[in-house]
């Protein structure tokens, strides 16, 4: 294992850190590293539930709601209870998000933030999140208001048109709130194959841009962005900067295999009817405990409780579907970058090299447990990625 770094936590948080540590010392550390994050992460996912059924169990919400009592205007009203709300949870849930986000980066040595840093990113989320959660949620309310129990289907029709101009915005006005981006010289090698890359495959982008994830992590990434013409390639300086030209050319053209292959559209769509179902099912087990009351503050947090169930529940099913378009985004980077686009003689050797270097980098789990995996991982397991490459044909997801 990689000695640890001093970075100056101690206290309660360096003695958790320790805890955890100490009971999974017997795996290699990429197997530690992801069961310490999948830990943390259903600790909190049960601690935001039991903090949600205290609220409605016991007299808790009541009492938040008189405290925020403090205007006739019921959408204000509205706004104080669920931002007082949500400060106690993330307080609550502040110590598992500090450990899971910075100290055990920082044990394993994939983060390059100060707890200063990554304070001050979190703060960023949680303003950027507010201003773009603020009128969803004045929405939200006014549906319940004025359409009781079939409050659903206007909220769900607002966050598929949402989610679309978002998809568009993102990449211009709120990405660069947290990173800096540069687009790659028009004489450097890459921003030409690239380009080629996407016309061959019908896709005009907006350019091809430099980001600096390292300012975070020393993972690498590489992704499109945007829809209609806001798309952009974006490569991150630790890809660029660690990566030989011939794997981050297989890693975009990963990525236009999704483009190629509608896999946006058919995630969106997917995730569009998964959205109206639970909204409708959230709708009608809320109105049963609520009654006529639908609107009333008391009863908010059964929404939140339900819709996360909701979401946690069906996260296999989402995560099944990305497993089988990661497999076939494979298969497409192996026959458009390719070097060994006849897949019976193996896999590109430029993709293969580009996802084991990916997984040394981003200590990716290369065999996680079925269930593991099944359950959680959007991604296949790069043992079973490879697999799959060298059968020329997908593994079931």
């Amino acid at each position: 294992m990689k000695e640890k770094r001093n970075d100056g936590t101690g206290g309660a948080y360096g003695e958790f850190q320790s805890s955890v540590m100490r009971g999974l010392l017997t795996a290699e550390p990429s197997k530690q590293y992801h069961r310490t994050k999948l830990i943390l992460s259903l600790l909190s996912t049960g601690l935001e539930w039991i903090y949600l059924l205290l609220l409605v169990l016991t007299p808790l919400a009541a009492w938040l709601v008189e405290l925020t009592g403090i205007s006739g205007n019921p959408y204000l009203h509205f706004l104080l209870f669920s931002l007082a709300a949500g400060l106690i949870a993330m307080v609550f849930l502040l110590p598992i998000s500090f450990t899971s986000g910075y100290i055990v980066e920082q044990h394993y040595e994939l983060s390059n933030q100060t707890p200063a840093a990554w304070a001050w990113e979190q703060l960023k989320g949680l303003l950027v999140g507010g201003a773009l959660g603020l009128p969803l949620a004045l929405v939200f309310y006014a549906c319940l208001r004025s359409f009781g129990a079939g409050w659903w289907l206007p909220v769900g029709v607002v966050v598929f048109l949402f989610a679309v101009v978002l998809g568009r915005l993102a990449p211009i006005l709120i990405f660069p709130l947290f990173y800096k981006f540069e687009p790659l010289a028009d004489d450097h090698p890459l921003k030409t194959r690239i380009e080629d890359l996407c016309g061959s495959v019908g896709l005009n982008v907006a350019g091809v841009y430099r980001f600096n994830l390292s300012k975070t992590t020393k993972k690498a990434n590489a992704a499109f962005t945007g829809l209609g013409r806001a798309k952009r390639v974006l490569l991150a300086d630790t890809l660029l900067d660690e990566f030989p030209e011939e794997e981050i050319a297989a890693v975009v053209a990963h990525e236009l295999g999704h483009f190629r292959l509608r896999h946006i559209w058919k995630g969106m769509a997917l995730g569009m009817v998964l959205t109206f179902i639970g909204l409708y099912v959230v709708a009608r087990i809320h109105f049963s405990l609520a009654r006529t009351e639908v609107a009333a503050l008391a009863t908010l947090p059964w929404l939140a409780l339900l819709l996360s169930v909701y979401g946690f529940v069906t996260g296999p099913l989402s995560n099944a579907f990305s497993r089988r378009q990661e497999f076939a985004a494979d298969r497409y980077s192996a026959e458009l970058s390719g070097d060994g686009s006849a897949l019976a003689d193996g896999p590109s050797a430029a993709l293969r090299a580009g996802l084991e270097r990916l997984a040394e980098l981003n200590l990716a789990d290369r065999d996680p447990h079925p269930v593991v995996e099944f359950l959680f991982h959007g991604h296949p397991s790069i043992k079973r990625r490879l697999a799959a490459l060298e059968g020329g044909k997908h593994v079931a997801g």
